[in-house]
Parts: structure tokens; C-alpha cells; sequence
């Protein structure tokens, strides 16, 4: 029960819904030119707020899981540094590739596969690519980038085209996969509390419940945890389908973890936590963290997948803490 009441007072909003506008014409989402734009300016917000440590430097332009994470990360970077960052290194997105669905009405979004300078290129250990996915909620609406996700080249699938050379998107209700996209979030949620056999063995499924497994009662604290689906609005899955048969979709969740000490046991938390703190910690603390994912689901036929969901990349971010 206390853990649902911390939950509650952290919980927040989705935001984002959107209103369809009943356009039944089926265009590209963005001409190359119009996202190329739309990534040079979101990389010059994103070192705005980063150099600045000013969340508000950067809000203009990310949204949905991304969104949340970086807001939340600037703000409490900004409280414990407030001279702005002494080491910005302003990113650089290069070598473009546009994945860009054609669909009717809205929203409408695209992904920018790009390289950066955050990764060695000469070494195939540590090179990779930065999936940026950008969405427009309606036409006087401005595209904002909802997820980021970071894979080396040997993890990217290859995607399916039309017959206009645009990448197809997965409808979050599509049938024919292991699992539709629009299921993901809930399908993890619920995998993480309860297990299951939807997706493949892995640091992000099966090693992540051991770990939780392991930690949860340890001497003077026991930890719990609250896993919630989170998809609505600009939090929404997005999906293109692959060369395979299958779908690579982004999906986001929200997680919570509660730590209560035994009395007289100090719970004493990192400084990023403490900025963000509301209330005080007197025997408990219960964090929330936002999680942006990528997978590759399956074609319901697919033999060789066994049906299981593959993680490619999770990016997770604190965005809150509640003290006790």
C-alpha cells in the first residue's frame, strides 16, 4: 500500500494526445530536406540545454520518452551544477539516413539514423549508430524527437520499402507479428513483475528480474518494485517493418522502486536523486524512472525466433523521487 501511494504521488500525466484531422491521403511523413532540418535544430537545442544545464534550452524540441528523460536529467544537473556544464562537448549528428513512413492523417514521425561523435568509429567494438525518432502531432504542431536508441551496425535490421522507396510502418494494432507494437509496453510491464516466455533471454528481461531477484532483501533494506505500461499520446510505439517479415518497434515504460531501511538503518541517496527529491527521506525513497526501448519482434510464423521479442538497446533515465 505504500508503495501504490508513493507511485501515485509520483505518477505523471501523459501528455501529448492527439487530435486527429481526418486528412485520408497517404504522404511521406517529411521531404529529406524538411528532416534534415528538423535534426540540425534539434541537435542545437539538445547543446543549448546540455551546455547550459537549462532544461528549458531544449523542451522546444524532445517529447514522449526522450522527452522526460532529458528534462528530468537537465533539471537536476542545473540544481547540483548551476554554472552550466564545465565539459560540454556539443554532439554532432552526421552521415544521415531518413527513414520516413508514409501514412494518412496524424501523427506523423520519422526516424534519423545518424552517426555522432560520442562513439569510435575505427573500433567495430564501439561504433555506433544514433536511432533519433521525431513526431508531429498535427500540422501547425512543431516535430519534436520522442526516442533515442543506440545501436552498432551489426544490430540494425534491414528494412522493408514501398514501391515509392518509403519505409513501411507497423500499425500499433498490426496483426501477423508475435505480439502487435501496441502490446509491448503492458507485455514488458507485465513480464518484469511476472516473467513469461514473450521475449528472449537477455540483459534487459530474464538478467534484469535475476538482478532484482538478488537485491531485494538485503541486510537493513528491502527494495520493491512497480513496473507500468506507458503508451499513450507522444509515448506512443512506433514501428517499421523489416525485410523479415518482422517489426522493429520503440516502446517506452515506466518503472518504480521503492528502498525502505530498517530502523536506525541511514538510506542516504546519490545527487542526482536529491535533486529531484520531493518530501523527506526518513526511513524510505521510491524512485521513478522512465525506460525507451528497442526491439525486433517476430513474424508469427517465424520459426527460427521461437516467437520471443529480441532487445536491441534500453535507454532509462531517472525523472523523480519521492522521500518517506
Amino acid at each position: 500500500m505504500a508503495l501504490s501511494a508513493a507511485v501515485s504521488a509520483l505518477a505523471l500525466a501523459a501528455s501529448g494526445c492527439v487530435t486527429v484531422h481526418g486528412e485520408l491521403e497517404v504522404v511521406p511523413a517529411a521531404t529529406k530536406r524538411e528532416a534534415a532540418r528538423v535534426l540540425a535544430e534539434f541537435t542545437d537545442a539538445y547543446n543549448a540545454g546540455d551546455k547550459a544545464y537549462d532544461p528549458k534550452l531544449s523542451a522546444g524540441h524532445v517529447t514522449g520518452a526522450l522527452g522526460e528523460i532529458n528534462q528530468a536529467a537537465l533539471r537536476a544537473k542545473g540544481k547540483n551544477t548551476p554554472g552550466g556544464n564545465p565539459r560540454h562537448n556539443p554532439l554532432e549528428l552526421t552521415d544521415a539516413r531518413f527513414l520516413v513512413p508514409a501514412k494518412a492523417g496524424w501523427p506523423r514521425w520519422f526516424l534519423a539514423d545518424t552517426d555522432s561523435n560520442r562513439d569510435v568509429d575505427d573500433d567495430p567494438r564501439q561504433d555506433t549508430r544514433w536511432f533519433v525518432a521525431f513526431v508531429k502531432s498535427g500540422p501547425d504542431a512543431r516535430w519534436k524527437a520522442a526516442y533515442l536508441s543506440i545501436l552498432t551496425p551489426d544490430e540494425i535490421p534491414e528494412f522493408s520499402e514501398d514501391p515509392q522507396g518509403h519505409a513501411v510502418p507497423v500499425a500499433p494494432d498490426a496483426d501477423g507479428l508475435a505480439v502487435a507494437p501496441g502490446r509491448l509496453s503492458k507485455e514488458y510491464a507485465g513480464f518484469l513483475g511476472e516473467g513469461g516466455e514473450l521475449f528472449a533471454d537477455g540483459q534487459h528481461t530474464s538478467d534484469w528480474r535475476a538482478q532484482r531477484e538478488a537485491t531485494a532483501d538485503r541486510p537493513g533494506r528491502t527494495t520493491q518494485w512497480v513496473d507500468q505500461p506507458l503508451d499513450k499520446g507522444d509515448f506512443a510505439p512506433l514501428a517499421l517493418r523489416t525485410q523479415d517479415g518482422g517489426a522493429m518497434v520503440l516502446f517506452t515504460t515506466r518503472h518504480f522502486e521503492k528502498q525502505t531501511a530498517a530502523r536506525g538503518v541511514p538510506l542516504t541517496v546519490r545527487p542526482e536523486v536529491a535533486a529531484l527529491l520531493k518530501g523527506q527521506i526518513k526511513r524510505a525513497v521510491t524512485l521513478e524512472r522512465v525506460s525507451n526501448q528497442v526491439v525486433t519482434v517476430p513474424g508469427r510464423d517465424d520459426a527460427d525466433s521461437e516467437g520471443r521479442v529480441a532487445f536491441l538497446n534500453r535507454i532509462e533515465g531517472l525523472t523523480g523521487a519521492v522521500g518517506q
